[in-house]
């Protein structure tokens, strides 16, 4: 299975080196980890699109973790702050209809969580960093990225905190 022409020139122009993984289809990051039998789930990232008000981010949060969004808030408003930007009161998941019209890459569920591909600034949960390899999303349902943690933080510079809670 390949993944998209552009995902790969931006790995490489980003000096990312990867891995592929292919697997049967899945389309949750829990279902990944029980797919690729692993011990730790925080290892496989899940991708989450959040509205802003209507600010799109992507936020990344280990595949046995849900988003608290009361601390996500506080967390974006407070990097905001510092930007000198206003506030946010808003904290919502996008619709499937405006993921199909505004992401061009990546099929849903599955898509790279790489900023400058998406044009939108990525948060990571503090739990997703741990691990030195993290398994991210290709923009396929069939196959995933295996990366060294450090080369994402490099690459994307997150912005890093502690959103995220028990399922």
């Amino acid at each position: 299975m390949a993944i998209a022409k552009k995902l790969i020139n931006y790995l490489a122009q980003k000096k990312i080196n990867y891995e592929l993984i292919e697997h049967r289809i899945v389309f949750t990051a829990w279902d990944l980890v029980k797919t690729l039998h692993l011990k730790k789930p925080e290892e496989v990232a899940k991708t989450l699109l959040v509205k802003m008000d209507k600010e799109p981010v992507i936020v990344l949060l280990p595949a046995n973790k849900n988003l608290d969004k009361a601390k996500f808030k506080k967390i974006f408003n407070a990097w905001r702050k510092k930007q000198n930007l206003k506030i946010i009161k808003d904290i919502d998941f996008f619709k499937e209809a405006w993921m199909k019209k505004n992401i061009k890459i990546g099929k849903l569920g599955v898509i790279p969580p790489f900023s400058q591909l998406l044009k939108m600034p990525v948060f990571v949960d503090n739990l997703v960093l741990k691990p030195a390899k993290i398994i991210v999303n290709s923009g396929e349902y069939g196959v995933s990225l295996k990366i060294k943690t450090k080369d994402f933080v490099k690459a994307e510079q997150p912005v890093k905190g502690s959103f995220s809670k028990k399922k």
